[in-house]
């Protein structure tokens, strides 16, 4: 770290303290710049680093003094509604924004479940560690085999009949009348993590080696499987949208020719087909050590990124020149309260991405239980003093 960065940290830092641990931040001109410089993270006259911290229901309990219960919150919309409220009062105060909605979902508005690509491969959603996780649905490869079988089978057959619930040309009349759009397929879990979730890590990683025609089959099937729910649902809506996302944690467990034969495939096709200009979204999330896989990624064209703490903006952007990079604050740095930390991985990726632009000042991952509104407004104050282009 240089010198007028260290200087710059702990002028900042001081100045926190003596404002009773707020850092010091106009907070109604940095809304005004953020709304500016949202339009477009590269452009030429925006007057400052957009910012893509806008913190998350699971910031509640601690910024709250109050015990994690993630199913409650979930599930108990009143007291989501009731805690979001309080925590709001808080952020109003702090950072000059009610962050979190406070409106709670009509269920007349609601569409019935439809059934995706997790029921396609038969795998089941269990609550653990306060998240829904894919069970594996098949742990071997006579298994797995079976298994592709019966997913091909479904994807030949009445694939509508299976993917929509029996009230669904009922509900479908009721709620197009009302104005509420159709369910879409524009974003999954990843290949990799999805295929993980399915088969396990270690069995699909020694599939590669073991039996290469069998993985190159897992491949298309889940390419195949994506593309006909996608088009289903399409079909039934009347048009065909733009844009398409992948959440692809686990990815980072291949070689650069295991992804090149799994992953890369399935991006590429998905994204030839749903996001075929130049200006539709392709966006991956990866908050994982997955540097190694840039190359490969580099040439899908990607506009928006947010990948793992340990892969830096200027690694991302020789790789990705027109990129929008959301990142690189380590989730932890920010979770812990490092002030330090969170001014120096400003300061940082501020310097890497000044003469190009492009970056988005986010989490380099999800933002968890235990980052602070006053972090997020030590954020702000580091760009309001620190970020700005002119």
């Amino acid at each position: 770290m240089n010198l007028s960065n260290q200087a710059r940290i702990t002028w900042l830092l001081d100045q926190t303290q003596r404002n009773g641990g707020l850092a010091p931040l106009d907070t109604q001109s940095f809304w005004a710049d953020q709304e500016l410089a949202g339009t477009d993270p590269f452009g030429s006259d925006i007057p400052q680093v957009p910012l893509g911290i806008m913190m998350s229901g699971e910031c509640v309990y601690d910024e709250l003094g109050i015990a994690e219960d993630y199913w409650r919150y979930n599930n108990d919309i009143d007291w989501q509604i009731e805690l979001n409220k309080a925590y709001n009062d808080k952020s109003q105060t702090i950072v000059g924004r009610r962050l979190l909605s406070e409106q709670a979902a009509d269920p007349a508005m609601q569409w019935p479940p439809v059934k995706g690509l997790a029921d396609l491969f038969e795998s089941e959603k269990t609550w653990r560690s306060g998240s829904w996780w894919l069970q594996e649905s098949a742990h071997s490869e006579e298994e797995l085999k079976a298994l592709l079988n019966r997913v091909d089978a479904r994807l030949n057959g009445d694939l509508r009949s299976f993917l929509l619930p029996e009230n669904w040309e009922e509900e479908k009349n009721r709620l197009s009348l009302l104005g509420v759009p159709l369910p879409r397929l524009r974003g999954i879990r990843g290949p990799v993590t999805f295929a993980t979730s399915i088969y396990g890590i270690e069995r699909f990683i020694y599939l590669y080696e073991d039996n290469k025609p069998l993985f190159l089959r897992f491949r298309d099937a889940i390419l195949r499987a994506v593309i006909s729910i996608a088009d289903l649902l399409d079909k039934e809506a009347g048009d065909a949208p733009h844009g398409f996302w992948f959440c692809d944690d686990n990815c980072c467990l291949m070689t650069p020719a295991m992804y090149e034969d799994f992953g890369h495939p399935i991006l590429q096709a998905i994204f030839n087909k749903f996001s075929p200009s130049p200006e539709d979204a392709r966006f991956q999330h990866s908050d994982s050590a997955m540097g190694h896989l840039l190359p490969l990624l580099g040439d899908l064209n990607l506009t928006s990124v947010n990948f793992g703490p340990t892969v830096m903006v200027d690694e991302i952007r020789r790789h990705m020149p027109k990129t929008v990079i959301h990142g690189q604050l380590a989730p932890f740095t920010f979770s812990r309260n490092n002030e330090f930390g969170m001014v120096a991985e400003f300061l940082r990726d501020f310097e890497m991405a000044q003469e190009h632009r492009g970056l988005v000042f986010s989490t380099a991952g999800s933002i968890n239980n235990g980052s602070r509104l006053t972090g997020m407004r030590l954020i702000m104050s580091a760009i309001q003093h620190f970020g700005r282009y002119s």
